[in-house]
């Protein structure tokens, strides 16, 4: 994939509304992402699989800036003990583990990290109250992001 169509690929994200846009070709993949404003997130950046992508970096003038900042609550944060995907639910169809203003007790599980293809059940370190669920169910996570806050 050339750098002038990754620029026309950024200009693309950029001026319509869609906020992520994946291409593969062959081997190489591309994934950019616009971010919206509300939400903190500046710019358009490439996936870094691609062998060209990093070119297409130097066409963004700003790149993409995530908040892992969780919103400002009291209470006992539950933390991922790993990298991988969260996933509120057993199955997609499925009712969540936990909603907020459930009531949980320690070891009640809350939700899963998948992580190389294994299902990791997160259980609460403490007992409590969900009082936000802080991590967008399907959406990566890294090790020690909160996802959970028990008052």
């Amino acid at each position: 994939m050339d750098l002038r169509k990754l620029k026309t690929l950024i200009e693309l994200v950029e001026t319509s509304g869609i906020a992520e846009l994946e291409i593969q070709e062959g081997e190489e993949r591309v994934r950019i992402t616009r971010a919206l404003m509300h939400s903190q997130q500046l710019g358009a950046t490439p996936s870094a699989q691609a062998p060209l992508a990093n070119l297409a970096s130097a066409a963004t003038p700003t790149p993409i800036v995530e908040s892992a900042v969780p919103p400002a609550a009291e209470g006992h944060v539950v933390k991922s003990p790993m990298v991988g995907t969260f996933y509120r639910s057993a199955s997609p169809g499925a009712k969540p583990f936990v909603e907020v203003g459930d009531p949980v007790q320690q070891g009640d599980v809350l939700c899963i990290v998948e992580a190389m293809k294994l299902m990791n059940e997160i259980e609460a370190d403490a007992s409590g109250t969900i009082k936000a669920v802080i991590a967008e169910n399907g959406q990566p996570v890294e090790f020690g992001q909160p996802l959970f806050i028990i008052a």
